[in-house]
């Protein structure tokens, strides 16, 4: 009797799937010390400071300045504050921007489709989700999706520079924490925090597919996403994913009262201070 092979995470023609010995590496890391001496090492100051870079870095960082400031171009920012946005991203330790800008487009590219690869569609389980986004890196065959992204993304000096380099700057984020408070603020600051924050991307982006509430559905597409309440507010909005599916050109995830969206807030106080403008929210909360 013949045993059922799992399907390929994606065919050749869209591209290869294959094990990435450097981003598994960064993963454990930076868990296995911010695990093993991180714990340990908590004080209320190291506490204090790891939260506040987490919301630095993936707020600022990554939810506004990355996904929604260059992926969707929700908002224009003059090059130093997009600048310092971009910098804070990397600061995440979640990898290099134009990587993630790569992959964002091909993804939602694939799960607007119909036929959708399994490796950009949720029909496996959490454990494979965790070897695949985890361990593992997509090279596109062919990459017409990255039409999706505004022009320039590629040009962007900046952009490029950061991406050679973005290691080494956490790296050197280390550096001065091992300058300033020792080997234990480290473990928590940097390793504890960083591995937290790619534990945590990875974990709002399958949960915010598989569970939660489905308001409204994306018109032949595969992928709707979900809107999970929780995740939403400690995700400062990603995690409202059905939202962004349905709007994706919108700087508002959290489209209720009740979805407090921190991202959403953080754009309207840079707005208020003048850092940003133009920031688009094409829809009203809804009531309830």
């Amino acid at each position: 009797m013949s045993r059922k092979t799992a399907p390929a995470p994606v065919p050749p023609e869209v591209g290869q799937v294959r094990f990435d010995v450097f981003k598994s590496l960064w993963l454990w890391a930076m868990l296995v010390p911010g695990v093993l001496f991180g714990i340990p090492s908590v004080t209320p100051a190291t506490l204090t400071v790891s939260l506040v870079m987490a919301f630095l870095t993936l707020c600022l960082g990554h939810s506004v300045g990355l996904h929604r400031g260059i992926i969707h171009r929700t908002f224009e920012a003059n090059a130093v504050v997009r600048g310092g946005l971009l910098y804070l991203f990397v600061l995440s330790g979640l990898g290099g921007p134009l990587s993630w800008a790569r992959l964002h487009a091909v993804r939602d590219h694939w799960q607007n489709q119909r036929e959708c690869p399994p490796y950009f569609a949720y029909r496996h389980s959490l454990v494979r989700d965790f070897l695949w986004n985890l361990h593992y890196r997509f090279d596109a065959a062919d990459e017409r999706a990255l039409a999706r992204l505004p022009p320039g993304v590629f040009e962007d000096r900046w952009l490029r520079f950061l991406e050679r380099t973005w290691p080494l700057h956490v790296l050197g984020l280390a550096a001065v924490t091992f300058a300033l408070g020792g080997p234990g603020a480290v473990a928590v600051c940097v390793c504890a925090r960083t591995a937290g924050g790619i534990l945590g991307h990875w974990f709002v982006g399958y949960a915010a597919h598989v569970w939660g509430e489905q308001r409204q559905a994306v018109p032949g597409a595969t992928e709707s996403g979900t809107n999970v309440w929780l995740l939403g507010v400690l995700s400062f909005g990603e995690g409202f994913h059905n939202n962004h599916h349905v709007h994706p050109g919108s700087a508002r995830m959290g489209m209720r009262a009740h979805e407090l969206d921190l991202g959403w807030g953080s754009l309207r106080v840079m707005e208020a201070c003048g850092l940003i403008r133009s920031l688009r929210a094409w829809h009203r909360p809804a009531a309830g």
